[in-house]
């Protein structure tokens, strides 16, 4: 059995595959704001999700940035934890070794994966924060791991702000009062396209991806502004930076934990 944990700031989710690729089933609670509570909850949770099953592997998917040889987060995003060793912590529980990845990689390595036909995927999340993964040839691309796109700075009424800032799901809850699932206007979506294809034209002319997959719960209402983000892309781009093909994440609420999945099994 393969165990994957996704730490989010606001969620933990765990999945439990069959080697074979199968879930077998899920478990999912309140990420505590304390890390010490946390890995306590954990210590409760995993040995009553497992349910007796024998763990060949684990892989914990962090939200920010990682030292993988050592298990650390150094930093988070969304949570005040700074050098906890949620790998050793998580192999405690576990018995097994814990490898620990950036959670918006493991979220583009399990969707570029269900796009086989493009080598080169860049995906991009866009949720309370922003952050992405590149994969090439199906594997993540090692040059690129620590990468962390929504701190990218942009000029924005003359000062600069990061990416994140400009267009994260956050932002745009502060700006119109309600979630992007729950905004109707098409006016909004008009600024909330344009402040996305701002940094994403960036994105672009860096990776040169064949595809860009959205996900998050930004990504989830693609449909809303696809047509008008692909407008404003089609302005910012120059005569070499070539705008590719722009789809919606097939899985994004499980797309973490298959991503657990896919680097565990991968060599």
């Amino acid at each position: 059995m393969i165990l994957a944990i996704d730490i989010g700031g606001t969620k933990t989710l765990l999945g439990l595959f069959e080697k074979e690729g199968a879930l077998l089933r899920t478990y999912k609670f309140e990420t505590p704001a304390d890390y010490h509570e946390f890995v306590q909850q954990l210590g409760v949770a995993i040995p009553e999700f497992l349910q007796g099953a024998m763990v060949e592997a684990c892989v914990a998917a962090v939200p920010g940035r990682i030292d993988r040889e050592s298990g650390v987060a150094v930093a988070l995003g969304n949570r005040p934890w700074e050098n906890v060793p949620i790998g050793p912590d998580i192999s405690a529980i576990v018995g097994v070794p814990v490898r620990i990845e950036n959670d918006a990689n493991l979220a583009g390595l399990s969707e570029a994966l269900l796009v086989p036909e493009y080598r080169k995927v860049q995906y991009v999340t866009i949720s309370t924060g922003i952050g992405g993964g590149l994969v090439v040839d199906g594997k993540l691309d090692e040059l690129s791991l620590d990468a962390e796109i929504g701190q990218m700075m942009l000029e924005h009424d003359g000062r600069l702000i990061t990416w994140e800032h400009l267009a994260s799901g956050k932002t745009i809850t502060e700006t119109y009062g309600k979630r992007a699932s729950d905004i109707t206007d098409p006016q909004a979506w008009y600024m909330i396209a344009r402040h996305i294809a701002i940094g994403l034209i960036n994105v672009i002319a860096t990776t040169t991806p064949d595809v860009i997959i959205i996900g998050g719960g930004v990504g989830t209402n693609l449909h809303k502004f696809k047509d008008r983000l692909e407008e404003d892309l089609a302005i910012y781009q120059a005569s070499v930076v070539n705008v590719p093909p722009i789809l919606q994440a097939k899985n994004p609420e499980e797309a973490v934990i298959y991503g657990c999945y896919a680097l565990a099994t991968q060599d």
